[in-house]
């Protein structure tokens, strides 16, 4: 299978080479040529696969340019480090409300599932190549941690993690700057999200740069990252009961928007998801393109679920790739316009298969109290955001997206209980060890000129 650019300006590349490169050299994001389909017998067939041979299984159309056995190997490598045996397990909470648990990986976070495989992926690619990589990142929370332990001591690796300084949560930075490895360098930038993403999407820019030192990129620009967040989507619909699985709306707690896009990609590959709900913080960029088309940068406010602290939102372009009839130009002009502006209106959106809300730092404790009292169930405050207005109209899977025990400040103020994990509890001791630099690309081209393998 070959994989196209977004923005048609650059050549199709194999799975390997599409991972290794990130982000196109014509600014895109890469997408498969065809998506392949999923038939019912299929759907058959894998319903009594385990986590990883169902990961094989999907991921084996993509990646062909691997052997079938390596594949499978590092498959089923990447998912030793999860403490539950289902991986993903489904909880009902009641006969209409069920959750899809995602934060079970080393870092309690969603991001493990495809960045626990990106790290191994990009381990092999180094013994196979013969040669070394460098790894670049921005992240509001959980991307990088997760990034890092997929990556952690793993020879010819080097992996740069660009985070905003004092937006994270004390135990999402202790995650990235209390490994101790040499490999790993976390750097604290000055301003949000967004400026380090800015900085990181101007460094992939400049080829020379990119090329001298074997950039690749470990944001879910990485196309190997939507992909194995599909398989969690279709793990949860073949688990889901008979009479209720065709008609779920999947709720998704997200800022970033690659989420939510892997279960709709999965949809347009012939799984019959019925609908998503794109469930966001105060900064509610998506909240607001989903109810009136308009998709306007605003202010980016520190909030209670700080992951989702964000406004641009750089897997849109992939939903937007298709939203225009697959017409790269249009996607370029597009994206321009945004680029320029910091706006843009569809006229002709379609959002039949979304719904949006949004959540305010002053209703998330209330939900994480309410979400207990009602089920004994400890919602983390992103996942918290998921169980705002829950449809009346159909059954709701909420994706938890993280471990509660990474906010604990925040869920003890709503319902008294401090959860605790072990893993978490250990980095408490180890000292934090961080690079403060300004959101400027010179900046932090000048430090990985300095360090990069």
């Amino acid at each position: 299978m070959r994989f196209i650019s977004t923005r048609g300006q650059a050549p199709a590349l194999g799975f390997s080479d599409a991972v290794a490169t990130g982000l196109a050299p014509d600014g895109g994001l890469y997408l498969p040529e065809a998506l392949p389909r999923f038939t019912a017998a299929d759907l058959a067939r894998f319903s009594t696969l385990s986590y990883p041979e169902l990961c094989y299984e999907f991921l084996s159309r993509f990646a062909t340019d691997i052997p079938a056995d390596t594949l499978r190997a590092l498959i089923a490598c990447s998912y030793t480090t999860f403490s539950h045996a289902d991986i993903a397990p489904v909880v009902k909470l009641d006969e209409r409300t069920y959750v899809l648990e995602l934060f079970h990986g080393p870092t309690l976070a969603f991001k493990d599932f495809a960045l626990q495989l990106l790290g191994n992926l990009y381990e092999h690619q180094c013994r196979v190549r013969g040669q070394s990589i460098n790894v670049l990142g921005a992240t509001s929370g959980d991307t990088g941690s997760a990034a890092i332990h997929g990556l952690l001591g793993k020879p010819g690796t080097a992996i740069f993690i660009l985070y905003p300084d004092g937006r994270t949560s004390p135990l999402q930075e202790r995650q990235m700057a209390c490994t101790g490895a040499a490999n790993v360098h976390a750097l604290a930038i000055s301003g949000t999200f967004d400026d380090a993403q800015a900085a990181l999407k101007e460094l992939f820019a400049d080829q020379e740069f990119r090329t001298r030192h074997r950039l690749s990129a470990v944001n879910s620009i990485n196309l190997a990252r939507i992909l194995a967040q599909c398989v969690y989507y279709l793990w949860a619909y073949l688990r889901l009961p008979a009479g209720v699985r065709d008609e779920i709306e999947f709720v998704v707690p997200t800022g970033n928007f690659g989420n939510v896009l892997a279960g709709w990609l999965l949809q347009k590959m012939g799984v019959p998801l019925h609908s998503f709900r794109v469930a966001t913080n105060q900064n509610d960029i998506l909240h607001r393109l989903f109810t009136t088309g308009d998709y306007r940068v605003s202010t980016v406010t520190p909030s209670l679920a700080p992951s989702m602290d964000i406004q641009v939102s750089s897997n849109f372009e992939r939903f937007l790739y298709y939203s225009v009839g697959r017409d790269p130009a249009k996607v370029r002009e597009v994206m321009q316009a945004f680029k320029t502006t910091g706006a843009y209106t569809f006229e002709n959106f379609d959002r039949d298969t979304f719904t949006a809300s949004r959540t305010n730092d002053a209703e998330i404790p209330g939900i994480i109290r309410d979400v207990y009292q009602r089920y004994n169930y400890i919602a983390d405050p992103h996942t918290a955001c998921g169980f705002k207005s829950l449809s009346a109209d159909r059954p709701s899977i909420v994706l938890a997206t993280a471990s509660p025990a990474k906010f604990p400040d925040t869920i003890v103020s709503a319902i008294g209980v401090e959860p605790t994990h072990p893993s978490l509890e250990a980095l408490k001791a180890r000292p934090l060890v961080k690079h403060k630099l300004p959101a400027d690309a010179a900046a932090i081209r000048d430090y990985l000129d300095r360090h990069a393998v």
